[in-house]
């Protein structure tokens, strides 16, 4: 896994449906039918991108795990992106919907299209939460996560909470209720992004699944949290300093819901790594291939930190459990 393949191949697109027939569209890093490297192990590795971010943004990470033998997967959820309808005014679409049916068909299909691979992500902010929504992730060997979890305010930066609880829990529902979507682009705030996404974000509890009271019974917010437990591919969870949103307690707060995951969580200060900033988005960009994207390269290939990983283990991972067997439904 160690060999350097072509940087500048080019991905394929990808077009698939939900199992409610949304289509879904994205691009596929695919490298030419070996069937005896498959069974070797080789990877796929699906990138769950942050909430309105296009998949677009990841597709240089992308292009360097395939350049080092990984089959990747990038892919927008719907209303976003490349899985954008017409118009977003009135389109319904949650977290809820990103993860059972858009990250649940994403999945499927690595498995599927991609037989005997074991199945690996890579998932920024939110969709480190979506990984425990999907009825199969069980199939999931591996998960490295930057900044996951699923927006408690209370969870912020001390010195940026007040801040940013008025301009995303206040200012973006108000915006998403005028509008009928969060026109965020126009902004300059990320995407546009659907209503329904805009609720489950801004909602104020500790505990994700509080904030469907009204709408899930009882039985069913507990068989939501249950699924949690059903993914036991190890987990690597980064948390820089200067992550606003993804603190430290948030990454710890949803980690907290994958019981049944080996887990590490890894945290660091961009002094750490030589940098002057990393914050909540940057992990992804080019410019760190050199000093942070071979964290997320050595999980993957082996479920290990380098040797000379920066930063410190926050607290140690759980009991290790197999990981990375080809699995199949």
């Amino acid at each position: 896994m160690s060999e350097m393949r072509d940087l500048s191949a080019s991905p394929a697109t990808l077009e698939i449906s939900a199992s409610d027939g949304y289509p879904l569209r994205g691009f596929v890093w695919r490298h030419a039918a070996d069937v005896a490297e498959a069974r070797r192990g080789r990877p796929v590795v699906i990138v769950n991108p942050a909430t309105s971010v296009r998949c677009r943004y990841y597709a240089r990470f992308a292009g360097f795990l395939h350049a080092r033998g990984f089959d990747v997967i990038t892919y927008d959820y719907r209303g976003i992106g490349e899985s954008r309808p017409a118009t977003l005014k009135g389109f319904r679409a949650s977290w809820i919907d990103w993860g059972r049916l858009d990250f649940e068909a994403v999945l499927r299909h690595a498995n599927e299209a991609f037989p005997g691979q074991p199945v690996q992500v890579v998932a920024h902010s939110v969709g480190g939460f979506l990984i425990g929504l999907a009825p199969s992730n069980r199939l999931i060997g591996r998960v490295f996560t930057m900044g996951a979890q699923f927006a408690y305010w209370g969870d912020y930066a001390p010195k940026k909470r007040l801040g940013m609880l008025l301009k995303w829990h206040v200012a973006m529902p108000a915006l998403a209720a005028l509008f009928g979507y969060f026109p965020g682009k126009r902004l300059g705030w990320l995407e546009d992004t659907p209503r329904g996404v805009v609720r489950d974000w801004t909602a104020r509890h500790p505990r994700f699944e509080d904030a469907y009271r009204r709408e899930l019974s009882e039985a069913q917010r507990d068989q939501m949290v249950a699924g949690f437990a059903a993914m036991e591919g190890a987990t690597l969870a980064l948390s820089v300093s200067d992550d606003e949103y993804g603190t430290p307690a948030a990454v710890e707060r949803l980690l907290g819901y994958f019981d049944n995951s080996a887990t590490t969580h890894l945290h660091l200060a961009p002094a750490d790594a030589g940098l002057a900033q990393i914050g909540h988005f940057a992990f992804f960009h080019e410019r760190h291939e050199a000093t942070l994207w071979p964290l997320a390269l050595a999980w993957l290939q082996s479920g290990r930190l380098p040797a000379d990983a920066p930063g410190r283990i926050v607290k140690p991972a759980r009991a290790a459990r197999p990981t990375c067997a080809p699995l199949r439904t």
